[in-house]
């Protein structure tokens, strides 16, 4: 078999399944990180009226947060005031104004509190939401992908934007959406209440500002390119460690440790580099705001102490000020901050959507014909395939299959006999000519219905984490437990599955580590005869069985095949020499055809492998 048959789909990956409602509204790839906020803001629109009312909660609760050291001022004024009268023996503290003053500031404080509250959680449902459509959308668009998208891409990467990049898009949506709303609402309400207290003095806190965009835009530019390798690595240490503890048995068999673990340590060394460097960048930020923040507070305390001394600005006014410049460099930080959040963002919002825009299968036909009343008849009709499209293994394959004929198609590694039973199940689309069922083209029937027509058992077998009984029962889900059991008795199953500890109820995991390879074959056939299909798929269905038990299913196979179109992939040809039809392969092109004897008789290449293996 070549190096491009092999690899085959993993269960749960193969394309064909529905669709659902599309995120996307258009499927170009974006070209930037600005595309990539676009369509995320096409996600968030259809929330709009609870972002618009979550944007209110915010602007209160910031409006609140921010009117508190104003009227503080006026407390601290009216204390100072009653002290210094108190020192002329003129009056005394009002403690009743001050008493009054701190419980309208509890009252500011609790709804501020109480409106920040609801906002969060109004927020938190929308980002919950746009995240689950992101992933059912992953999910389905995985579906809808042509398997030769998978001989590219590791399965761990395509994961990666389930998990990671999702992820991250979703931190940002719950939290750092939030937090710029909040520190523009606080940064325009400081603004304006440091405007109603001084201009001069809010001028002299302004001329930090330019300084701080600069040094803000700096960092971004710089970390930017290694927020994206970060993103990027991490999918990659993904697809490796799904491919290797994946297949953990293999590598351990061919001493490949050593090898792994170098692979794993320059992804990991890469991934370090990297996230190092981002996140060096990104620390940077709340230092240095830190520092510039410092230096227009003290600009600040030089002038307002000036001011005071003169008499042009009360105490209360300068302490309130004062807490106002404090504050003011607080949102810009945090701006500053988020803005390294949204590189990481922009990057996975950036793969996610590259891979939405990927391209899919080639659409169903919009008349579909019923496969009811299917015969079996299968024409191949000079078919051409190729994985890469330049070069060809399939190059001009025709043959006719009668109904209920057994066809054996034999040849040598690489000649294109899996790649075959792909085609026709319609699982790579055809470069040139095409495949008939029943005289219709197999391109007229959806391909879930022309799937339900075929029962394929691979010499790769598979299993998912579930109860033998419901392992079998995949084949057909709406199978009762009594034909689940015939089934099982079909493919002489039924008794090694009574010999285990829980019998038909005993979980297996999905590497089957619990059962032999002889005996996950047999339950994959149990399953394709609970299936009952049309047209049978073996692809060296019994290559994992014993001699005596590949006698048996052999019988059970044959009383199964009875009346059904069957397809018999193997390169023990001694399993073969009853088939009604044998196809010998040759390079992608069928070389000799005939029956057993016949094939014998010739003394050619069909001849040449049968007595290669009883030499």
């Amino acid at each position: 078999m070549s190096k491009n048959e092999q690899k085959r789909p993993q269960p749960g990956f193969s394309p064909g399944g529905g669709g659902g409602r599309h995120l996307m509204l258009s499927h170009d790839k974006p070209k930037d990180f600005k595309g990539a906020f676009k369509k995320l803001g096409r996600l968030l629109r259809r929330y709009r009226l609870l972002m618009i009312v979550a944007i209110v909660f915010t602007i209160a609760s910031a409006g609140f947060s921010i009117l508190g050291p104003k009227i503080l001022g006026l407390a601290t004024t009216r204390i100072f005031e009653g002290v210094m009268a108190m020192i002329n023996g003129s009056g005394s503290i009002d403690f009743t104004y001050v008493a009054n003053i701190l419980l309208i500031l509890l009252g500011l404080y609790g709804a501020s509190v109480a409106f920040g509250y609801i906002q969060g959680y109004i927020m938190t449902g929308i980002s919950m939401k746009v995240t689950y459509e992101m992933r059912r959308e992953i999910g389905a668009k995985i579906q809808r992908l042509p398997l030769k998208y998978f001989d590219k891409k590791s399965y761990g990467e395509v994961l990666s934007h389930i998990t990671n990049d999702v992820d991250t898009i979703s931190q940002s949506l719950n939290q750092s959406l939030s937090q710029i709303i909040t520190a523009i609402a606080t940064l325009l309400g400081i603004l304006i209440m440091m405007l109603s207290i001084r201009l001069l003095m809010t001028l002299t806190a302004l001329l930090i500002l330019p300084l701080a965009g600069v040094i803000v835009t700096l960092i971004v530019k710089k970390s930017q390119k290694h927020f994206n390798q970060q993103q990027d690595y991490l999918g990659h240490i993904n697809g490796h460690i799904e491919e290797m503890y994946g297949n953990h048995l293999l590598v351990q068999a061919f001493n490949g440790e050593e090898d792994a673990m170098e692979t794993f340590d320059e992804y990991n060394q890469t991934l370090y580099r990297s996230a190092w460097k981002s996140q060096f960048a990104s620390g940077m930020m709340m230092p240095v705001m830190h520092f510039i923040g410092n230096i227009g507070f003290v600009a600040i305390c030089i002038l307002g102490g000036y001011l005071a001394v003169n008499g042009k600005m009360t105490v209360g006014n300068i302490q309130a000020f004062t807490q106002y410049v404090r504050q003011f460099t607080q949102p810009i930080s945090q701006i500053a901050n988020i803005s390294n959040v949204l590189q990481q963002t922009a990057s996975a919002a950036e793969r996610v959507f590259t891979f939405l825009s990927e391209e899919e299968e080639v659409e169903e036909t919009a008349t579909p014909v019923s496969v009811e009343g299917i015969k079996g008849e299968i024409v191949f009709d000079r078919v051409a395939f190729g994985y890469d499209p330049n070069e060809l293994i399939i190059k001009d394959f025709s043959a006719r299959i009668k109904p209920g004929q057994k066809v054996a198609i034999v040849g040598p590694t690489g000649a294109g006999k899996t790649t075959i039973v792909k085609l026709l199940m319609r699982f790579y689309e055809l470069q040139a000519g095409a495949i008939y069922v029943d005289g219709v083209d197999s391109r007229d029937f959806t391909r879930n219905d022309l799937r339900k027509i075929f029962g394929m058992v691979l010499q790769d077998t598979w299993v998912y984490h579930d109860t033998v009984r419901e392992n079998i029962r995949y084949g057909r889900l709406d199978a009762d437990d009594e034909a689940v059991l015939k089934a099982a008795k079909a493919a002489q199953v039924d008794h090694f599955i009574r010999t285990m500890p829980e019998g038909y109820d005993m979980i297996l995991n999905e590497e089957a580590s619990n059962v032999s390879q002889g005996q996950k074959q047999l339950l994959t056939i149990s399953r394709v005869i609970l299936a009952d299909p049309k047209i049978l798929i073996l692809d060296e269905a019994t290559s994992s069985v014993d001699t005596r038990t590949e006698l048996l299913i052999q019988r059970a196979m044959d009383h199964l095949m009875e009346g059904r179109t069957s397809f018999i992939i193997a390169h023990r040809l001694s399993t073969i020499r009853d088939a009604d039809l044998i196809l010998v392969m040759q390079e992608g092109d069928i070389v000799e055809h005939g029956n057993h004897h016949d094939l014998l008789a010739k003394g050619g290449v069909y001849a040449e492998l049968y007595l290669s293996q009883f030499s």
